[in-house]
């Protein structure tokens, strides 16, 4: 537990260095028609697979947009949907979906309880942290850090992101490895409950 701790302050010292380009949300909105059949043209997705945009953080946006476009995060189902735009373009879409309002969810009272514990405060018998260390009480993350705004985000979807951290699917959280240690502590109930959970917070 105190590694992961002394991972999660490293990496807050070392996450504001790269892509420090200034977006235009006005520019913006005229480049997110590709990006509207799966996210929304607000960024609000009528999909629970495909994530909600709106809301999120500026930089942790264009930070998954460049490490998809060069291959360090793999999304089959966005290939070749950034090629066209270079980085002054991924900025401006950031900055547009994260001028948004995100709609949010609700979430399953059965699932609450469960849900709200590990966020709030983690497992202590598993090592667990709570989520709100980084990703804050209210689920607006911190976006200088680039740790992503995830309340009122579509359950499935954060479903399948803990999952593949836990399984390996997905390795661009640093080199410290934060989410895929967190995700290693967590069942396949855990998962459930705390993504519903972020699915109705406000």
């Amino acid at each position: 537990m105190n590694k992961l701790l002394v991972s999660l302050v490293l990496s807050l010292g070392v996450a504001g260095s790269a892509h420090a380009l200034q977006g235009d949300a006005e520019a913006g909105q005229g480049k997110v028609a590709i990006c509207s059949a799966c996210h929304g043209a607000d960024g609000n997705s009528a999909m629970p697979n495909w994530p909600s945009l709106a809301g999120q953080g500026e930089r942790y946006l264009l930070k998954q947009m460049v490490e998809i476009k060069d291959g360090t995060r793999v999304v089959p189902e966005m290939t070749g949907m950034l090629t066209n735009l270079d980085e002054q373009d991924m900025a401006d879409v950031a900055a547009y979906f994260s001028s948004q309002e995100l709609k949010g969810g609700v979430a399953s009272p059965e699932l609450v309880e469960r849900g709200e514990a590990i966020y709030r405060g983690g497992d202590i018998a598993t090592g667990l942290p709570a989520c709100t260390g980084c990703h804050s009480p209210t689920g607006k993350g911190n976006d200088p850090a680039r740790y992503p705004h995830l309340a009122g985000q579509h359950a499935v979807y954060t479903v399948k992101q803990l999952t593949d951290f836990r399984e390996g699917n997905r390795v661009n959280d640093g080199d410290a490895m934060i989410m895929q240690t967190v995700a290693s502590r967590m069942s396949n109930k855990d998962i459930q409950a705390v993504a519903d959970y972020i699915q109705g917070l406000r």
